[in-house]
């Protein structure tokens, strides 16, 4: 498995916009993607943090993703909605995962 940590910031006044962007991002998916799961989260002590975690099958299987047409057609509304909400371009971190589990 293979994930990206992504860290933002949402502009002053914006922090109930965030469910909106997550519904926008949710909504383009594709069947096959290779998306295990992604998590959306908020500092609770800096609320203008924002923090995702996206988890893959494997880094070629997130590339492939990138750069699926069908996926790029309906990620206009949630690039509209990131850079009307976040102060400026998230910073991406790449991670191997050594370890995934759910109780």
């Amino acid at each position: 498995m293979w994930a990206q940590m992504i860290t933002t910031r949402l502009k002053p006044g914006r922090e109930d916009d965030l469910p909106k962007l997550v519904a926008e991002l949710r909504a383009t998916e594709q069947p096959g993607s290779g998306l295990v799961h992604s998590t959306a989260t908020r500092d609770t002590k800096d609320p203008s943090r924002v923090i995702m975690f996206v988890v893959f099958e494997s880094e070629e299987k997130a590339r492939e993703r990138e750069s699926d047409p069908r996926r790029q057609e309906g990620l206009e509304a949630a690039r509209a909605t990131m850079s009307e909400i976040f102060e400026g371009p998230p910073e991406f971190t790449d991670l191997s995962v050594v370890g995934d589990w759910s109780v």
